[in-house]
């Protein structure tokens, strides 16, 4: 599994209230990801950075999801272009489902 963070500076003056109206109109498009497991929407008021934590099946799906016309829409929509990181994901605690994933070698 793959984690891949993302940050981008939002637009100054951005509010949680602004953060979760942008971030809920772009949701439905990562509905239909191949690959895509979970996504988060970040942010944070007292720096004005936005972003998404993404956990997908593998490194290929995450690659193919932050292409050229991706990184595009996020310096179009938020002004700034996105910083992407990829973590290996070894291991997950999922709580809600009590569960512990270890992904395969």
């Amino acid at each position: 599994m793959i984690t891949a963070v993302i940050n981008f500076p939002l637009p100054e003056g951005t509010t949680l209230d602004k953060a979760r109206e942008l971030f809920s109109a772009t949701a439905p498009r990562y509905q239909t990801i191949e690959g895509l497991v979970r996504k988060y929407y970040l942010f944070n008021p007292e720096t004005g950075v936005g972003g998404g934590c993404y956990l997908f099946e593998d490194r290929a799906a995450a690659e193919a999801t932050f292409n050229a016309e991706w990184r595009a829409f996020i310096a179009d929509r938020y002004g700034a272009d996105p910083d992407v990181r990829f973590f290996e994901t070894p291991v997950v605690v999922d709580n809600s489902l009590g569960d512990i994933a270890i992904a395969a070698e």
